[in-house]
């Protein structure tokens, strides 16, 4: 059932595509990249399905003979391309702000961003506060993988029937199911309803207010 939502005591958030509709900066930049690399122009739907990904997944899939130093570039490159539009086609989804300030229990994030990216993109939307502890993807495997679920739930002395992943992707399903937590499926983000469904979520939403179990 949509938007029936129980009370978790620690609630662990995907960001873009979940908290942040970012797809336009984050595809512009990659984008940006692709062309540098010589790659045939993309459709802004067909890159939007990889975010929330890392950024090797797309480009394994563009140039799977390419060597570990031309990921490096490629990811230098786009670091610093992304980070230069300064967020500015970014915007916070609706109700996000309501229900993080509404909902009752401690809360993290679980993304594939770095930290500090993390950190300063969430301080530049004013949501930086709501948060307990602030974990991106910092060296070691990305969603589907666990690891920065695990070190967030590490982070805020959580145990897994305590928790619930909220996100918007496959992937965000897949690395709440591995930690061995509750997991929400958003479907006002960028993920295929039917992807998701595949992965058997324990809660939908379509509006982040419907975590907040009174609003519910």
């Amino acid at each position: 059932m949509i938007g029936s939502v129980p009370h978790f005591p620690v609630y662990l958030f995907d960001v873009d595509g979940t908290l942040l509709d970012s797809a336009t900066d984050i595809c512009a930049a990659i984008g940006q990249v692709l062309a540098s690399a010589g790659a045939p122009p993309i459709s802004f739907e067909v890159l939007r399905g990889y975010v929330g990904f890392h950024f090797e997944v797309l480009f394994a899939d563009l140039f799977p003979g390419h060597t570990p130093e031309q990921m490096e570039e490629w990811i230098r490159q786009y670091r610093t391309i992304y980070l230069g539009r300064g967020h500015t086609a970014t915007r916070v989804y609706p109700g996000v702000a309501e229900a993080l300030a509404a909902l009752g229990g401690r809360k993290g994030t679980a993304t594939t961003k770095g930290t500090p990216t993390t950190v300063r993109v969430l301080d530049q939307f004013g949501l930086r506060s709501y948060f307990d502890h602030v974990q991106g993807t910092d060296g070691f495997p990305y969603k589907p993988a666990p690891d920065v679920l695990l070190k967030t739930m590490e982070a805020l002395g959580a145990k897994p029937e305590e928790c619930l992943m909220v996100g918007d992707s496959p992937a965000d399903m897949e690395a709440g199911h591995a930690a061995g937590i509750k997991t929400c499926a958003v479907l006002y983000g960028y993920g295929k309803r039917e992807d998701l469904a595949r992965h058997e979520p324990d809660y939908w939403i379509d509006d982040p207010r419907q975590l907040v179990p009174a609003v519910a």
